[in-house]
């Protein structure tokens, strides 16, 4: 995502969140990846720790998928992990189908697919995700930047 639009995000982000809390919306599932999701689950977080009746579910890719990853993403992965409500692994260890296959499984559990995508069309894990979530008749609220 870029830098300067980060803080555009949060704030769409968050009224999206918002919206779909009055919707009766409790049960907000993030993939744990860095980039968005981080934002995502620190704001579910902060609504939590505010009082608001929500859970985060984590759905991984595998049990170490943070192994690669810099000090600072690990230090805020497990940060949240730590406030999840619940932990899902759709494998214990990588291959190739892995990320396709948690893509998958957070879009078979919802009702809603909330995104930060211009280009449904991108050959990205987030853009297939997105049609999946189209042709599964998830409704898609992306978050515009």
């Amino acid at each position: 995502m870029p830098p300067n639009k980060i803080e555009r995000i949060i704030k769409r982000l968050n009224d999206e969140i918002e919206n779909l809390m009055c919707q009766g919306v409790t049960d907000f599932i993030s993939g744990g990846c860095f980039g968005f999701d981080p934002i995502a689950a620190s704001l579910i977080v902060a609504k939590k720790k505010a009082g608001c009746n929500i859970k985060l579910i984590f759905a991984l890719s595998y049990r170490n998928q943070y192994e690669r990853w810099n000090e600072n993403q690990k230090h805020l992965y497990h940060s949240l992990l730590k406030e999840a409500d619940e932990v899902q692994y759709v494998s214990d260890e990588y291959n190739d189908g892995c990320m396709k296959k948690r893509n998958y499984h957070m879009v078979d559990c919802s009702a809603y697919c909330v995104c930060a995508l211009l280009n449904t069309k991108a050959r990205s894990g987030t853009g297939q995700t997105v049609r999946y979530a189209q042709r599964k008749g998830v409704s898609r609220i992306s978050v515009e930047y």
